[in-house]
């Protein structure tokens, strides 16, 4: 195998570093809620109420917590 064929391995990002995490428990339901909210619930691991997903901190799922904050809460 010559340099140019061999894969790196992928770089991790800082958060992931540092361990930084944040868990969200879903408290509100999608149901009558617009479709593009759902589906941000289950890009966030939660489709059912009560469930606890534990993520990382990155502005990417801050922001995904802030568009459905009506219908989770956050556990630093």
């Amino acid at each position: 195998m010559t340099e140019a064929t061999a894969k790196k391995a992928p770089a991790k990002k800082a958060a992931a570093k540092a361990g930084k995490t944040v868990t969200v428990e879903q408290t509100g339901s999608p149901i009558g809620r617009r479709f593009d909210q759902e589906a941000t619930l289950v890009g966030l691991g939660l489709n059912k109420l009560h469930r606890v997903r534990t993520l990382e901190d990155t502005p990417s799922v801050r922001g995904m917590i802030a568009k459905v904050a009506h219908l989770v809460t956050v556990k630093e």
